[in-house]
């Protein structure tokens, strides 16, 4: 069946391949997008766009632009957000109310316009630090991290014994520990969603996406994925920079598997009223990726270890992708050596500016760096 669907952010990195992806079902797309400058910079409203997608050009927290995006919309993704943890900390307004009032204006007008189906994308960071185990297998759900006192602490939280504890991959049921302004507001963006949407008729799901890459990625924005920031370094003959030790561990998705989880989120009978984290169920050390992505861009380059934390930052975070799977099908199908590939290439043939240092100073002017 045909449906209309709506997609807030959705001119974004991920959103441009959402839209495609739900064309190639045979679907109809409308975007709805602020088009900011420190995402898009200069780009033209439909680059990175099939000529098939409807582009509305506004603010989702702009009602009579919410309306016009709305009209005949049968399902919505919700993609829209300020997006950075670093940043979230010190742009506290700007994030609430792009991401939480934005979602409450979205949902203020679907309550007279609703639709069949909502799918908004939440995040990994509302889990704050992930599952853990210790030494006796016995698992950890609430561990928060200690600031370090001196240069001999270490890095990896210690269970009650002084022993390091063991990242493991990190489910649905974990209850929340939101450790940033970001986390926050995804986390009410997820509920609102989850909330509303049997209220009013309608169908809710949340996306808890990893660490997505790939091709398109706002390589000039500093709070933007790892992967898309260690690429814009590398691109300008500097080495990606890592804060912490380097080897913190997360898990890196293609953005076309991302998509893919969108697609299935919208369709599949199984989905409505599901939490499903979005992830490649591989995990890998920070130190580990930029050093591949060296070697991928032919620019090898070993990262420089800033030894340092940023207020808001975790851990480990690994994902457990086994809902998603058994539930909606989903398979995380791109190899992420070949996925390095294809960003290098790309990166090849873009321009790029490594604004890293100058959102490194704003951060330690406020303090979040320590």
């Amino acid at each position: 069946m045909t449906d209309t669907i709506l997609i807030t952010g959705g001119a974004g990195f991920i959103g441009r391949y959402v839209a495609q992806a739900c064309l190639e079902r045979g679907h109809k797309v409308r975007v709805l997008d602020s088009l900011i400058e420190q995402v898009h910079g200069n780009r033209n409203q439909s680059e990175g766009l099939d000529p098939d997608v409807e582009v509305v050009v506004g603010d989702v927290r702009d009602e009579a632009a919410l309306l016009r995006a709305l009209k005949g919309a049968t399902k919505v993704v919700h993609l829209a957000a300020e997006v950075g943890v670093g940043q979230s900390m010190y742009a506290v307004d700007r994030y609430v109310s792009v991401n939480d009032y934005g979602t409450a204006v979205l949902f203020q007008q679907l309550i007279d316009n609703p639709v069949k189906r909502v799918v908004v994308a939440s995040s990994m960071s509302i889990y704050g630090e992930g599952l853990y185990k210790d030494a006796d297998g016995r698992i950890h759900e609430d561990v928060v991290r200690v600031p370090r006192r001196s240069e001999s602490d270490p890095w990896d939280p210690l269970d009650d014994q002084g022993r390091p504890l063991i990242p493991v991959p990190t489910p649905e049921w974990k209850k929340p520990a939101l450790a940033s302004v970001y986390a926050l507001s995804k986390y009410v963006q997820e509920r609102l969603t989850l909330t509303l949407c049997p209220a009013y008729g309608m169908e809710g799901v949340a996306l808890r996406l990893w660490n997505a890459y790939g091709p398109g990625q706002a390589l000039s924005n500093p709070y933007t994925g790892v992967l898309a920031i260690f690429a814009s370094r590398l691109h300008n003959g500097q080495p990606p920079m890592i804060f912490e030790d380097g080897r913190q561990r997360r898990d890196f998705v293609h953005v076309e598997d991302v998509a893919q989880a969108f697609v299935l989120a919208l369709e599949h009978e199984n989905a409505p009223g599901g939490v499903y984290n979005v992830g490649s169920g591989q995990d890998r050390t920070v130190s580990e990726v930029a050093e591949l992505l060296s070697q991928a861009m032919n620019r090898p380059m070993a990262p420089e270890i800033a030894g340092k934390t940023r207020i808001g930052d975790i851990r480990h975070c690994i994902a457990d992708i086994g809902r998603i799977q058994q539930e909606l099908g989903y398979k995380s199908r791109k190899d992420f050596a070949e996925g390095l590939a294809e960003l290098a290439e790309w990166v090849a043939k873009q321009e790029a500016k490594d604004l890293v240092n100058e959102a490194r100073k704003e951060l330690e002017a406020r303090g979040l760096v320590a």
